[in-house]
């Protein structure tokens, strides 16, 4: 094997990874948390940047994954952009540890770290902490329920600062 593909094995595992001080859930019930997520808050990064009344959709695959479909509104493009992608449990089926591909074989963590009971609401990030999401089954959230995400992520070393309060207004 050549360097240069040993390098980029060692970066692409690296994607793969739960940042250090980050416990994903266990107990994960899957069947429970598909269907459609609202988003609220997350920091920003490329592949979401200006885009509002974003949601994510989870169902499952033939093969024993999950489909995830990711769409969001560009009132600067005025139009929609979607990105379809494939997730499989990292470990077990019960941890909220996931690998997510919108890329081909390249995946990425997807860290559940924490959930209500109900499913109401998840914390989300991925292998490092530039990466946050707060997701709710509805296009709000209660006050409580900002608060604490924004003093668990902060504890936890997130750049709260820099959160970005995603617009769930309808477009027309």
């Amino acid at each position: 094997m050549r360097w240069s593909s040993l390098l980029v094995l060692l970066v692409l595992s690296g994607c793969a990874g739960i940042p250090e001080g980050i416990t994903p859930i266990t107990g994960f019930q899957l069947n429970d948390y598909l269907g459609t997520w609202y988003e609220i808050a997350r920091l920003d990064h490329s592949f979401e940047r200006g885009l509002d009344n974003v949601t994510a959709e989870y169902s499952l695959r033939e093969d024993g994954g999950i489909t995830v479909v990711n769409r969001g509104y560009s009132k600067e493009a005025r139009r929609w952009k979607e990105a379809v992608g494939k997730a499989y449990f990292a470990r077990e089926e019960d941890e909220g540890f996931l690998k997510v591909s919108f890329f081909g074989p390249f995946y990425g963590s997807y860290v559940v770290f924490e959930i209500d009971e109900n499913y109401r609401h998840a914390f989300v990030t991925s292998y490092k902490r530039s990466y946050l999401w707060l997701l709710s089954r509805t296009p709000t959230v209660e006050p409580h329920v900002m608060e604490r995400f924004k003093q668990k992520t902060k504890h936890l070393g997130f750049d709260t600062g820099e959160l970005i309060l995603v617009d769930q207004q309808p477009t027309h």
